[in-house]
């Protein structure tokens, strides 16, 4: 029997408390280390990456001791405070920047570049930065600058934070200097991108996206008919949310984003009826931070209506955050090919 809840019906609170101890990975990368990435052989530059990442986590906390004084007026690292991971999606830096979180010392964070912005809007900068000063290394997943407010908010928190010691790791489908491109005047706000690109050593990681090599297309769109017996073989005896699209995407816009990882607690799979194409860039972009959330978690997604290919209008795919549409394609593809693995009896 599968138990059946709504997520347009979930209001998720979540206290400051809970947002500061939420920053590690998700369950999808609770036990990775550098030992299970798998290196492809065609791509030395993804090896390369494995070597530099432990020989950085070998250096978090390497500089304590000394206290504020030697802060304030000890010798300079040479090296720079960061290391950032640029590459596409699919070759791996999530499950790289996760296993260095779990090589090094902490206290640390590891957080998306959304769930940071977040924690300043619940706490305010400065309990953020105090907050997050104490700690060995700050790791920050799928860095994007969306507007003006977010290139200074994290130019300062960024380079705060490497004043105080803290070591910054980072992973972006962009060059630290090229953040912001197509999506604002960035040429207006080259002061800000370049502190955070002078924050950090970039580490180029190549390949192609392993949540497709060597696996079937995306399985194609269920018809509302079917749904059922799908669920019923594929989640029997679990939690499924089950949600009209439209319905849930209204919803959606009423819940903030720092939630969404709350909204799906005790989800074990998800059931979208009707899935049509998001033509509102708002929209599109809080949609992204539910996909997201669902593959930290690792929920199967069984949906009719449209392919996950066609979510999103063939302008935004064209424009100026088309890395995020297409990483949330990926991953909504690799969500649904996981719904599909049970055929009804």
């Amino acid at each position: 029997m599968v138990q059946i809840e709504k997520l347009a019906t979930r209001t998720p609170a979540v206290s400051v408390d809970e947002l500061l101890k939420g920053f590690y990975p998700s369950p999808r990368f609770g036990q990775v280390s550098f030992a299970s990435y798998r290196p492809d052989p065609k791509q030395p530059s993804q090896a390369a990456a494995v070597n530099a990442l432990q020989a950085f986590a070998g250096g978090v906390g390497a500089g304590d001791g000394g206290g504020l004084f030697k802060k304030l007026f000890g010798k300079k690292d040479a090296t720079r405070a960061g290391i950032y991971l640029d590459g596409g999606f699919g070759v791996g830096k999530t499950h790289l920047l996760a296993s260095l979180w779990h090589a090094a010392p902490g206290p640390k964070a590891f957080g998306t570049f959304v769930e940071y912005t977040n924690l300043v809007g619940a706490l305010s900068f400065r309990k953020t930065v105090d907050a997050l000063s104490s700690y060995k290394l700050v790791c920050i997943d799928e860095f994007e600058l969306d507007d003006p407010g977010d290139t200074v908010l994290m130019s300062r928190l960024m380079r705060e934070l490497a004043d105080a010691g803290v070591k910054l790791a980072a992973t972006s489908n962009t060059l630290p200097g090229s953040l912001g491109d197509g999506r604002f005047a960035a040429v207006d706000f080259q002061r800000e991108i370049q502190v955070l690109a002078d924050q950090f050593d970039v580490i180029r990681v190549d390949g192609e996206d392993f949540r497709h090599r060597g696996l079937p297309a995306a399985p194609a769109p269920l018809r509302n008919s079917e749904l059922h017996a799908h669920m019923k073989a594929e989640f029997d005896g679990k939690t499924v949310a089950e949600d009209d699209f439209s319905t849930l995407i209204s919803h959606l816009a009423g819940v903030h984003p720092s939630r969404y990882r709350k909204l799906l607690d005790g989800v074990d799979g998800v059931v979208w009826r009707d899935v049509e194409t998001i033509t509102e860039q708002a929209v599109a972009l809080r949609f992204v931070v539910l996909a997201d959330r669902l593959y930290d978690k690792d929920v199967p997604i069984l949906a009719s209506g449209v392919p996950f290919d066609k979510l999103f209008t063939e302008e935004m795919m064209n424009g100026g955050y088309m890395k995020k549409y297409f990483r949330a394609v990926s991953r909504l593809t690799a969500l649904a090919r996981e719904g599909q693995n049970h055929e009804p009896s």
